[in-house]
């Protein structure tokens, strides 16, 4: 056998060294995820004896500023709502994030923040053609239009935004048409989106809440650190939340973008707040931080307690 051993013992010793290499790494804890420090606190959860609001979704299929797609969203209605008082604004990407009704009931039924109509927005998708399936492996739309509405530069989305969505909501609710009465907040690419409609649109609205916010190369937002410095400072208040695990790819790193987006509206005398985490591109540090975010966003507002 020129010294080799058998190929029966052989196949027997790596089998027995597989096993006790599994049994020792079943022994071992599994290493935490960083996400998993970030958990809801009592703000986020519902409260006995707190008014709850209402939730209805829409659907939008009449886009002129992007034809032929199709928005699902959903409008929150707090219970202190009276229909005859204008009510502030938020609008949020990628549907409900952050566990905002809740987190609304809680602080509004505080005084934390003022009485808050939430629009809480889908990206837009087209209809699959036939033969194609309606979703993908993850479960999104097949078309989805998401990295064209969020991740481009300019006003587009803001219009679709003010002309379109927003003239439909306040068919049935009644919308301030106060700039600060106004917040809109995205994670990932709605992170960047929420950045470019205040940025585009001061006059409309002036608080945004960007969570792992995309200022990456994906469609040209890693210039948003040079524009910031260049243009006039402009009436809007910022809260900017990252991990420091957040990606790296080829569109770039995000926690570096998050970074130089900090230092951007540092150098500049935003009124801004940035919370750097551990976690990874992951929405849990954001939604754990949300009542706080919420309270330092809407501190100056009429009617809420200092």
């Amino acid at each position: 056998m020129n010294g080799m051993i058998p190929r029966t013992p052989a196949l027997a010793l790596a089998c027995l060294t597989i096993f006790a290499w599994s049994a020792r790494a079943a022994d071992e804890p599994k290493k935490p995820s960083p996400d998993e420090q970030y958990v809801l606190g009592p703000d986020s959860k519902p409260q006995e004896g707190v008014p709850k609001g209402v939730v209805t979704k829409y659907v939008w299929d009449q886009s002129k500023i992007y034809p032929g797609t199709i928005h699902d969203y959903w409008v929150y209605v707090p219970a202190q709502y009276d229909g005859k008082t204008p009510a502030s604004v938020f609008v949020c990407q990628d549907g409900t994030q952050y566990n905002a009704p809740v987190v609304f009931d809680n602080l509004i039924a505080k005084k934390q923040m003022p009485v808050t109509i939430g629009i809480f927005i889908n990206p837009g998708y087209f209809p699959p053609k036939d033969g194609e399936p309606a979703k993908n492996d993850k479960g999104k739309p097949s078309h989805s239009n998401r990295s064209v509405e969020y991740d481009s530069l300019g006003d587009t989305y803001a219009r679709f935004l003010l002309e379109e969505i927003m003239p439909e909501v306040a068919k049935t609710c009644l919308l301030s048409d106060k700039p600060e009465n106004r917040c809109i907040a995205g994670a990932s690419s709605g992170g960047i989106c929420a950045f470019t409609v205040a940025w585009e649109r001061p006059g409309q609205f002036r608080k945004v809440f960007t969570s792992i916010g995309s200022f990456t190369n994906i469609r040209g937002g890693n210039v948003y650190p040079d524009l910031v410095r260049k243009a006039d400072k402009k009436p809007i208040r910022v809260f900017q939340q990252d991990g420091s695990n957040d990606i790296v790819n080829q569109f770039g790193s995000w926690p570096q973008a998050n970074q130089a987006m900090n230092a951007a509206l540092e150098e500049k005398g935003y009124d801004h707040k940035f919370v750097v985490g551990q976690g990874t591109h992951n929405p849990r540090h954001a939604a754990a931080i949300f009542p706080d975010v919420m309270r330092w966003m809407w501190r100056d507002a009429p009617g809420v307690a200092q």
